[in-house]
């Protein structure tokens, strides 16, 4: 099945679970993954980088990743920090079937997979972690981080991973014009191709931001 259709919300071809074993959170874990979710045969490099660039996530609160795809974020959250409740953001509905199916695999009762509309709307995050899905287009993708990021509590930081030739300085650069005088954007890391992209809310934001037009 081709990957740019992994963002579907209902993948074509048949849910057909198979086992993979990837290092998550120091060690060697075994999981599930399908065809119609992004990167099913290997954890992805850029997942990697990010988990090779961060620091551990806030040991409480409610933690992000938006777009789990089978779930490497949000296992390697819930691993990291057991206390803290990790929300596995997907519309692709056997993405987050597959998030479930391995956080019962590897005991884990602190991540719940939804989709984006399940979500609570006051919920604020203490962390998220991303790898964004890039190749739905730059307006979908604006969106999307619009929807999402200010959503992040007062002096929290969100974590994107994004590849540099498909636009990650670009997108950084809009990121700083967008959310200018509410979030504070920095490259944190670059590795094999991919920046790690820091966001910060400094401000206090409880609510939508105040879109710079500048």
């Amino acid at each position: 099945m081709a990957q740019e259709h992994y963002f579907s919300a209902q993948p074509a071809g048949d849910f057909t679970p198979r086992t993979l074993t990837v290092p998550l959170d120091g060690r060697a874990v075994e999981v599930v993954t399908a065809g119609g979710v992004f990167s099913p045969s290997a954890l992805d490099t850029g997942t990697s980088v990010l988990f090779g660039a961060v620091p551990a996530p806030p040991p409480g609160g409610d933690l992000l990743d938006l777009g789990c795809g089978w779930g490497p974020i949000a296992l390697t959250m819930a691993l990291k920090s057991p206390h803290a409740r990790v929300w596995a953001v997907d519309v692709n509905e056997r993405a987050r079937e597959l998030t479930r199916m391995n956080a019962e695999r590897l005991g884990l009762d602190n991540v719940t997979a939804v989709a984006p509309d399940e979500v609570p709307a006051e919920l604020r995050f203490t962390g998220i972690w991303s790898n964004p899905p890039i190749r739905i287009g730059k307006g979908e993708l604006h969106g999307l981080l619009d929807a999402w990021l200010p959503r992040l509590d007062q002096g929290s930081d969100a974590w994107l991973v994004v590849a540099r030739n498909l636009g990650s300085d670009s997108l950084q650069r809009w990121m700083e014009a967008r959310y200018a005088g509410e979030l504070q954007i920095t490259r944190a890391a670059t590795n094999k191709g991919y920046r790690v992209l820091r966001v910060r809310n400094r401000s206090g934001l409880t609510g939508p931001i105040r879109v710079s037009r500048g």
